[in-house]
Parts: structure tokens; sequence; C-alpha cells
């Protein structure tokens, strides 16, 4: 069985989200990170919801994992690319899902590479709240709780789309 989340809603309630937090912080010109793969192509549709005006960040944290030297490299790895400095910069960090945090700490720790920001607003499309690590998102479209045998898988990036399944146990 798989059930589909509306994806309209979900960047309608992150870009909402997102436009309150820099209205409350009085940040006018942030630079948008995705984290790869998911959160690029989310990061992407909102950077052109957002009219930034600096290009779209893409992180890949494939050498940040904490977990690299037991799973070893991921056979897709690409360069990150920050078309900008993020030294004193007000970024934006997306990321498809949130579950442990363990992939939020390792694009910050790339991120803190590059430069000192000023500060990091953390959007996702999906929290799963499983956490290992004391790390929240700022801005989340939507929370879920799942079964053991359920799973949510971000498809894409034409269309993007949401997907829960249900697995064998």
């Amino acid at each position: 069985m798989t059930a589909l989340l509306n994806m309209d809603v979900l960047l309608d309630e992150l870009e909402q989200g997102l436009r309150s937090q820099l209205r409350e912080r009085e940040i006018e010109a942030p630079v948008l990170i995705g984290i790869r793969t998911g959160g690029v192509w989310i990061a992407d549709l909102l950077h052109k919801r957002l009219g930034l005006a600096e290009p779209l960040g893409e992180l890949d944290i494939s050498f940040y994992r904490d977990d690299f030297s037991r799973i070893g490299l991921n056979p897709k790895v690409k360069p990150s690319h920050l078309p900008f400095e993020t030294e004193g910069r007000h970024i934006i960090l997306v990321d498809d899902v949130i579950m442990s945090g363990r992939t939020i700490r390792a694009a910050m720790n790339e991120i803190f590479d590059y430069g000192r920001p000023a500060s990091i607003i953390l959007a996702t499309l999906i929290d799963l709240g499983s956490r290992e690590l004391p790390i929240q998102p700022d801005v989340v479209a939507q929370s879920l709780s799942l079964t053991a045998t359920q799973r949510v898988k971000l498809q894409g990036p034409d269309p993007l789309r949401v997907e829960m399944r249900e697995t064998q146990s």
C-alpha cells in the first residue's frame, strides 16, 4: 500500500514557515543550501518561491557522515557546490526528512568548513521525530509517526512526490 502526501500543501507550509522565520529574525538576504539528493530538489523549489538573488547551494555530506568508515563511500558522491561565501551569512539549510539528526550534524560540519555563518535556519519537509542528536528543525511541513513497517520516500525530481509505504515485517 502506498499513500501520497500533497506536495503543494507541504511546500506551501515550508514557504510560509520560512517567510515567518525570516521576518522574526529580520533576515533580508539569506542563502539557501539543499542536502543531496531530496533536500536539493526541495531547496530548488523553495529558492524559486522565495525569489532569492543568490544561487542555490548544494551539499553532499558523504565524507562528513559519522558512519563513513563503517558503510563506505556512496557510489554517487558528487562534490558540494556553494557558489557564495558562508562566512557571516544567514543560511537556510533544507533536507527532505529529519529523523536521527545525524545528516544535519554532518551538513553543519561541512558548512562550517567553508566559513562561520551568522545563523542557520533548518527547514525540513518531514519530521519523523526519532532523534539520536539534539537537533530540531525550525520549520517543518509535516510531522509523522511511523510504525516499524512504514517507510517514507521522496521521489523526483519531476514530478516531486512523497510516498508512504508499508513494508514486509
